[in-house]
């Protein structure tokens, strides 16, 4: 038994330490140990002049079109050579060099900042009013981007094989209107048009509504020529492969595309999968949706329900990849026009919102394996924030009633902890006089244990049946856009951003703060009040193990932090009052 024990202990030793040093390398920028070298930034086109910048830049600022035959001479619009109502390769790198910048066009309200540029009347930069930027003191969040250091762009346009229609690239003029939401007003909205030489019209209209996230997007084609047309309508969102700015290495979060439907569910897809041509996803489907992902926020685009689309995934350029939404109009009457409605979702990762605007949207939302126990956590956490009024308290009160659940689990493990804590001077004894007869130590260290009743394993399966729990509120709380600026007591302003009350120390970009101090404090004495493992080198481990993890926790959000202090203590406390009524405290 004992040696068993201490083969568990060293594996799981040894792997915390590889862990621990493949944190710290990608935390300070080397390779990982287990996967590819960080990808390197693709070069991406400055605001103010993308044409300017040669090479893979001009591909990401006029990229993720339909794979030309030809191209128009007259607005270097590519031509679809697929059958219409197929799926056009949006996201294709264009054959023609990338197009002078149309007019930088800004709409503000309460929560939203959008700049558009008018050729193609594309998404170039999003700031997220209500949320700051850990990284930019001062600074709102800034989710779509085209500049040097990101490249995060939403983008639509028409296809059809034959005809040169509006696509991303096409300039297109933005119609007089005011841009900025208004106090007292409820709603702002921008409008694009563009024409094309065979007659077909696009008018885009993005509306915006006070304290939403929920853009309203309506393209109307406008049919002019003397036949009729059956467009494709594409959505799509195009980025690079880079992690966002200060994401931290110490713990994983997933980036990249995402497409959901009924079938399939929510399939998140690897840059490195599109990369490889190895994209595993719903092809096409009546429901459903794409989105971006990662930490905290996503942008997804929305369409009716019941409503044909195919979805597409591509490598549009080097480290620049796209995800797509294609549906067909109908046919357009020589003369007629046709109107369509879509929804544009740009912000946080809130739960309750996602999950009232489409099937599943809720998904992006990260649990990982343990969404059939953290959905109803993060339930029961937001009742308690609706009550206690404050997140932190609400997680406090979270971890009090979970303890509270598994009071008799923990019960039994602890009183099993204090026997062995008790027989631990007579194993001692034992071990040091059989010392050179190990057959006959373990047989006379079982004989003790079955003497006492006391079970060696006893103090750890209770505490195995309700890990899975607690580490889906691990889950939770490091997922859920709602901690983010949420403020606790005094010095903890926002808990999603580690403790940094005394400080950072420079040279290891270590925050320091007191909830992590308290953290590793508690886990040591944890460790004191339980039973010191015979064998001397098991006990060495068992004081160092607290020590290792403790670094993690100076990295992790404070709400994390928060957590696992609370129930720390809470276990302190009951492990103390049974170590001292079966007098061994």
């Amino acid at each position: 038994m004992t040696d068993i024990r201490r083969k568990i202990l060293w594996s799981v030793f040894a792997m915390s330490l590889v862990l621990l040093w493949d944190a710290w390398s990608r935390h300070t920028g080397q390779p990982s140990l287990f996967g590819p070298q960080p990808v390197a930034k693709a070069p991406a086109a400055a605001a103010a002049n993308p044409a300017a910048v040669p090479g893979a830049v001009a591909a990401s600022t006029s990229a993720g079109v339909p794979t030309p035959s030809a191209v128009a001479a007259s607005a270097g619009v590519p031509t679809p050579t697929v059958p219409t109502g197929a799926v056009a390769n949006v996201g294709a790198a264009p054959s023609t060099p990338a197009e002078a910048p149309g007019e930088l066009v800004t709409v503000s309200t309460d929560v939203l900042r959008v700049q558009f540029d008018s050729r193609g009347a594309q998404v170039v930069k999003l700031e997220l009013l209500k949320h700051a930027d850990h990284n930019a003191q001062g600074n709102p969040v800034v989710l779509f981007d085209r500049s040097n250091d990101r490249v995060y762009l939403a983008q639509t346009g028409l296809v059809q094989n034959g005809l040169a229609l509006p696509t991303h690239k096409t300039m297109m003029k933005a119609l007089p209107a005011a841009r900025d939401l208004a106090p007292g007003q409820d709603k702002v909205s921008i409008s694009f048009e563009a024409e094309e030489a065979g007659g077909v019209k696009l008018t885009k209209t993005f509306s915006f509504d006070r304290g939403s996230y929920v853009v309203g997007v309506t393209h109307e084609v406008s049919n002019a020529g003397a036949a009729a047309i059956a467009p494709t309508l594409y959505l799509q969102l195009t980025r690079d492969g880079n992690a966002p700015k200060g994401e931290s290495s110490m713990y994983f979060t997933f980036t990249g595309p995402a497409i959901y439907t009924d079938a399939r569910k929510f399939a998140k897809i690897d840059f490195k999968d599109i990369e490889k041509g190895k994209a595993d996803h719903d092809k096409q489907a009546d429901n459903g949706w794409i989105a971006m992902v990662q930490h905290y926020f996503t942008a997804a685009w929305l369409l009716p329900a019941g409503q044909k689309r195919e979805f597409r995934t591509d490598k549009v350029s080097t480290n620049l990849y796209s995800v797509a939404m294609l549906t067909p109009l109908g046919d357009v009457a020589a003369g007629g026009q046709a109107k369509h409605s879509t929804t544009l979702y740009v912000g946080p990762q809130e739960e309750k919102q996602l999950s009232a605007l489409a099937p599943g949207l809720e998904l992006v939302k990260d649990y990982g394996w343990f969404r059939v126990l953290a959905s109803p956590l993060f339930w029961l956490l937001d009742k308690l924030h609706s009550v206690l009024g404050n997140w932190g308290w609400a997680i406090v009160a979270l971890v009090v009633l979970l303890k509270a659940a598994f009071f008799s689990l923990n019960a039994s493990a602890y009183r099993s902890m204090a026997k062995m804590k008790a027989v631990n001077p007579k194993v001692m004894e034992m071990r040091e006089r059989l010392k050179d007869k190990p057959q006959q130590m373990q047989q006379e260290m079982m004989k003790i244990y079955r003497e006492e009743k006391v079970n060696p394993l006893g103090g750890c399966l209770p505490i195995v049946v309700q890990m899975p729990f607690f580490i889906a509120l691990y889950w939770v709380l490091l997922s859920s856009a709602e901690m983010r600026n949420a403020p606790w007591i005094g010095w903890i302003k926002d808990l999603s951003a580690p403790d940094t009350l005394f400080g950072v120390i420079p040279f290891l970009n270590m925050p320091i703060g007191p909830l992590p101090i308290l953290m590793v404090a508690s886990s040591m004495l944890q460790v004191a009040l339980g039973a010191k493992p015979p064998d001397p080198v098991q006990a060495r481990m068992m004081w160092m193990m607290p020590l290792a993890f403790g670094v993690m926790f100076f990295f992790f959000p404070a709400g994390l932090v928060l957590y696992w202090l609370t129930n720390n203590i809470l276990s302190i406390a009951q492990q103390y009052t049974i170590n001292k009524k079966l007098g061994v405290a």
